[in-house]
């Protein structure tokens, strides 16, 4: 299993913040943002990973990141060099060479989990095959791709429904086979000029491989100036309840 960080967007809602920096440098709490999705994918067991990253700030992202060594995981960078109508979809393309014939754990460089995948990213290695999508309940699912659910078994997706079918957003870790370069391939650009991700998990869902889990912590994405306040007050919270525990 290989990792991938999409962080190559410009950010353009966290404007003028981004104006100085590639947003996943910014800080949300006490960390830089691209520090949280690098320890989700090496807490679930995953040592070599790729971050995808804008050329503006190639040097910042190295000059923070390295190789990787003092994280305890291989880095490799991939420069993004187009952003209009490139969508996350097209971001996750350029990452067929770097995995070559493995599975990949995907995550947008902008969300922060408390949750651990270690034990669905295990129980994905056994089979190898399909996808799993990660959802949570959310006050807003019109700001993301929503899964309407019948039981535990997802019947459609849309991508910033005007009425949602649900409260159910599509989070920012995807887990896909080897199949998923190629279904990028066959998917076109939306009405917003992007290749879309929720493409590419509908294309899994219409031929039957596309599971999905419930993400029980707390989730948040930090790509608007409210959502990157949030994610801070969310981490300081669960900062000061661990160094409590640790404490006891």
């Amino acid at each position: 299993m290989k990792g991938v960080i999409l962080a190559g967007g410009k950010g353009t809602r966290l404007l003028p913040l981004t104006l100085a920096t590639n947003k996943h440098l910014l800080p949300v709490y006490d960390k830089p943002m691209i520090f949280y999705p690098l320890q989700t994918l090496k807490d679930a067991g995953i040592k070599d990973v790729l971050i995808i990253i804008d050329p503006e700030n190639a040097g910042a992202f190295l000059r923070i990141l390295g190789s990787g060594l003092e994280f305890g995981v291989n880095l490799t960078f991939r420069i993004q060099d187009s952003h209009v109508g490139f969508g996350i979809a097209g971001a996750l393309s350029l990452a067929e060479d770097f995995c070559k014939n493995d599975c990949l754990a995907v995550i947008l460089g902008d969300n922060i989990f408390e949750d651990s995948f270690k034990s669905a990213i295990a129980d994905f290695e056994k089979k190898r095959n399909g996808s799993c999508v990660f959802l949570k309940k959310v006050p807003d699912p019109s700001r993301f791709g929503v899964a309407e659910l019948n039981g535990e078994k997802v019947v459609s997706i849309e991508e910033k429904p005007k009425k949602p079918k649900s409260d159910f957003a599509v989070t920012g870790f995807y887990i896909y086979d080897n199949n998923v370069f190629d279904l990028i391939k066959k998917i076109k650009p939306s009405g917003r000029g992007e290749l879309e991700i929720t493409d590419v998990n509908k294309a899994y869902l219409a031929n039957g491989s596309l599971a999905a889990k419930i993400v029980s912590g707390f989730w948040s994405d930090a790509g608007t100036i409210p959502s990157l306040q949030n994610a801070s007050e969310l981490v300081k919270g669960n900062a000061i309840k661990n160094k409590a525990c640790s404490s006891c």
